[in-house]
């Protein structure tokens, strides 16, 4: 590993602790507030820009994407989303007590993740920046994945989860984009596109933290977050599934992720349903 890419893992790993707190700190000043609504946006853009807590927690966010996108320009998406990924321990550890369902859900996670972080040993940086139709189409089918997530998928989930894993998706496409970006020229008309995604997923995300628990929202965000980007690493940006025992490691890992997300997003027993679309939120 050369000192460029390690510099780039160690941002990773800031930007997720920048981040991960940034979820927990938003999601407890925001499940307090009054009904946040798309029809009334300024309305609730105060409400949470009101807030002292709220803001601590966004900005400090801001700051932890500022430090994933310089990781970006430093090391491998797939490198510097592996890093990222431990976030949802992190944020495990924030909320407290887990039901049982919660602790199954981010130890299986979390026992993906070290086996994405196994089948990176010996990763080295792709020379090539991806297609820019391909990016363009991987960041449009998000779109499109979050909208259905966030509508008919939420209403078999538990509250707030659709809506966690739309702004997963949303942020992941928008991680694609400032891969892209950070090359520079011509991928910078990828900047309004990356915006547009991180600002949906913001969306998202605050409605969500309205319906359920930090984990079923911000701990669903976190796990596509991550684990989105990766795969858009070998379909996109040459990063190749490696062969033998490291190969099969990364193929369990999302085999885990997708597991841990599963658990994390079912509903607990007498839960009530969630309400419906967001559309529908006043």
């Amino acid at each position: 590993m050369t000192l460029k890419v390690g510099a780039g893992l160690v941002l990773a790993l800031a930007s997720a602790g920048a981040l991960n707190w940034s979820y927990f700190a938003q999601h407890g000043a925001a499940a307090g507030l009054p009904p946040l609504s798309l029809l009334r946006p300024l309305h609730s853009l105060g409400l949470l820009f009101t807030n002292r807590r709220w803001v601590i927690g966004f900005f400090t966010g801001i700051g932890g994407w500022v430090l994933y996108v310089v990781a970006l320009a430093l090391a491998p998406l797939s490198l510097v989303q592996a890093a990222s990924a431990g976030g949802i321990a992190l944020l495990a550890g924030l909320v407290g007590r887990l039901s049982p369902r919660e602790r199954v859900g981010v130890a299986v996670a979390v026992a993906g993740l070290f086996l994405l972080g196994l089948s990176l040993i010996r990763t080295s940086a792709p020379s090539g920046h991806g297609s820019w139709p391909a990016i363009a189409i991987w960041m449009g089918a998000s779109l499109g994945v979050a909208a259905f997530a966030a509508g008919p998928v939420a209403r078999v989930l538990a509250g707030g989860a659709g809506l966690g894993i739309a702004a997963g998706v949303l942020y992941a496409a928008g991680d694609v984009g400032t891969k892209a970006a950070v090359v520079g020229g011509g991928r910078l008309a990828f900047v309004p596109a990356l915006l547009a995604c991180h600002g949906l997923a913001f969306v998202a995300l605050q409605l969500g933290f309205q319906r359920g628990g930090a984990l079923a929202t911000a701990g669903m965000a976190t796990l596509w977050t991550n684990a989105l980007p990766i795969a858009a690493g070998s379909a996109l940006f040459g990063e190749s599934l490696p062969a033998g025992a490291r190969g099969v490691a990364r193929v369990a890992a999302f085999a885990c992720v997708v597991v841990g997300a599963a658990a994390l997003a079912r509903p607990e027993a007498g839960e009530p349903a969630p309400a419906g679309p967001v559309s529908a939120i006043d």
